[in-house]
């Protein structure tokens, strides 16, 4: 019976999208045709009944949150967006699927989002990670923007035999990079790890590559650093010490684990975020004047 609910899930669910109204979901994730290593996958487990039900409904998370970010040695009050939603993906060309496919894979999306002001000027980051809901790899893809009046940065990691790296900035040293990283811990798929299976988590010492947007604001190297972490009931933690950095998640310990709050404390300054309400919504239909209500909803200005 659960074979046969796992192969359902995977090749007859509907799911809305932005692009189209819908698209049928097909998993075939060990296909000759992704790039990622045979010895990077675990044992599948079948996707349980409250997960299909919430996630593969049609509708994305949408979770708004109160937002006091550090920036040049100061707390800037602004607002953060999470929002995670199914998607299917096509795992060698690493971009969201259009159509039915037998290379098709299902992710779990996240998009996050933090706007703040310094000063005068604005800062616009977006996060997008896109995590196997199997649960059975590192992310598929990651990338990170961030824009200011001064110019913007973008970085993308793929994962392929090894982690691709392609990074452009507008800051000397930093201006245009393409190269291959030893696969690491990613620190931006956690967010999208914990809300598949939080249990699943990796802990005590491993190696993490910095979320993007750290890398890009305090302008550190792209690559893999100590780290320690240790998981309780709806907490995660991580330290980096060669980087005085931290950062805690508060989670519902219960499905579908949603997010709290966290912190993230460097160099003694601390990032907070709390959260202020959770909606779900086919977000990419609600695109009319109309519709700007929503953001009342969400509490966002």
């Amino acid at each position: 019976m659960k074979n046969t609910t796992y192969t359902l899930i995977f090749t007859l669910l509907v799911l809305l999208s932005c692009k189209k109204e819908s698209q049928i979901i097909a998993s075939n994730y060990s296909s000759t045709e992704t790039t990622l290593k045979a010895s990077e996958m675990k044992d599948i487990k079948p996707i349980t009944e409250e997960f299909n039900k919430y996630w593969y409904a049609g509708e994305a998370e949408l979770t708004s949150y109160k937002l006091e970010q550090a920036r040049y040695g100061e707390i800037r009050e602004g607002h953060s967006v999470l929002v995670y939603v199914t998607e299917p993906f096509l795992a060698k060309e690493q971009v969201k699927a259009d159509g039915d496919n037998s290379s098709n894979i299902s992710v779990l999306k996240l998009n996050s989002t933090k706007k703040f002001n310094t000063g005068i000027y604005p800062y616009s980051i977006m996060q997008s990670t896109f995590f196997p809901v199997q649960n059975n790899t590192h992310a598929v893809k990651v990338s990170a923007s961030i824009q200011e009046w001064c110019g913007h940065t973008y970085i993308q990691v793929n994962n392929r035999e090894q982690f691709n790296i392609v990074a452009h900035s507008y800051f000397e040293g930093e201006a245009d990079q393409d190269f291959n990283l030893k696969k690491a811990v990613l620190e931006n798929e956690l967010w999208t790890q914990l809300r598949i299976d939080p249990k699943s988590l990796p802990i005590n010492d491993f190696e993490i590559i910095p979320s993007l947007e750290y890398i890009r604001l305090k302008h550190k190297t792209i690559k893999a650093y100590k780290a320690s972490a240790k998981l309780k009931p709806g907490n995660y933690t991580i330290k980096i010490p060669e980087l005085n950095r931290s950062l805690s998640i508060n989670f519902n310990p219960n499905f579908p684990y949603d997010i709290i709050n966290w912190e993230e404390i460097t160099n003694g300054l601390t990032t907070k975020a709390t959260k202020l309400k959770t909606i779900k919504s086919a977000y990419w239909n609600k695109n009319s004047n109309k519709d700007e209500v929503l953001r009342k909803t969400l509490l966002l200005k």
